[in-house]
């Protein structure tokens, strides 16, 4: 998913960021609004880590919401059949 969708559904994914960053706060995550260099940036703060350790989780995160919304996509396909 590129960062155009993610900034445009990004109250849908706040639960998804806050499950996988839990010390990230709900205000975080207000300030953030779908920006990625917030994000990195709040990760890197919250969890005292590198840049380039946050852009990396950053986009893992990215890539495994994409699977895990094709696969919810392909089970509810299923179910209409």
């Amino acid at each position: 998913m590129n960062w155009d969708q993610i900034k445009g559904k990004w109250t849908q994914m706040k639960g998804s960021a806050k499950t996988r960053w839990g010390k990230l706060t709900d205000d975080d995550l207000d300030i953030i609004a779908g920006q990625k260099n917030q994000l990195i940036g709040r990760i890197q703060e919250r969890y005292g880590i590198r840049k380039e350790e946050a852009q990396n989780q950053v986009d893992e995160w990215g890539r495994s919401y994409d699977e895990e919304t094709e696969l919810e996509r392909e089970r509810l396909n299923r179910k209409a059949s």
